[in-house]
């Protein structure tokens, strides 16, 4: 068994969306003071690797407590996207139709990965176009990750996120794929348990058997 972590590394360095300063590390307890070491940890909900609920788009969404982990725990696929220069729509995953199953989980793996963990935000990310989310609700599929802060750009009424939550499609966004190989994983990616709010960081693995 391998695993495979495909988190983004949470630092005082880590890119935050639209280059927003994300996370705050504050060292309340030192050994020289207090012979122990404490950090208070500030993090926007949206920081690295985390999970969007319904409510971060939908006025009466769910929260991310009310989000049932089997969305997010199951048979992945990572699909090959790192061609695709910029939108990923109807067309460019038609061409995977064959490894898009209904009740997956899909990753999209593009030239996102390819970033650093602390570079400059980059605003012109691959993203997810509407046509895409529409072409994947009509799979079925009940999640949808990709390998960047956000899974839409500059789409009016944010129609990419609105179309997978009214599918109840969970959405992971902030994952790192560089080192992994497309292909079936087993998928395990665990939001904080946070009340009353629209997202949360998280952890994600793949597990190759």
């Amino acid at each position: 068994m391998k695993i495979i972590d495909i988190s983004w590394p949470i630092s005082a360095a880590t890119t935050g969306y639209k280059d927003k300063n994300v996370v705050a590390f504050t060292q309340v307890k030192s050994f020289s003071k207090d012979n122990a070491f404490e950090t208070h940890l500030t993090l926007s909900s949206h920081s690295g690797t985390h999970v969007d609920a319904p409510l971060h788009f939908l006025k009466d969404g769910l929260t991310i407590d009310e989000i049932k982990l089997d969305r997010l725990i199951g048979m992945a696929t990572v699909l090959d996207l790192t061609m695709c220069p910029e939108a990923i729509g109807y067309d460019e995953l038609k061409i995977h139709e064959s490894r898009i199953n209904a009740g997956d989980i899909i990753l999209l793996k593009t030239a996102n990965s390819l970033k650093l963990a602390t570079e400059k935000f980059t605003p012109h990310f691959v993203y997810l176009h509407a046509s895409g989310a529409d072409y994947l609700a009509s799979k079925k599929v009940k999640a949808v990750g990709i390998d960047y802060l956000g899974i839409e750009r500059d789409q009016p009424g944010h129609e990419t996120h609105v179309t997978l939550f009214n599918h109840d499609i969970v959405i992971i966004e902030g994952l790192r794929l560089d080192p992994v190989v497309p292909g079936r994983y087993e998928f395990y990616c665990l939001p904080l348990y946070c009340i009353g709010v629209e997202a949360a960081p998280a952890r994600a693995i793949l597990i190759e058997r």
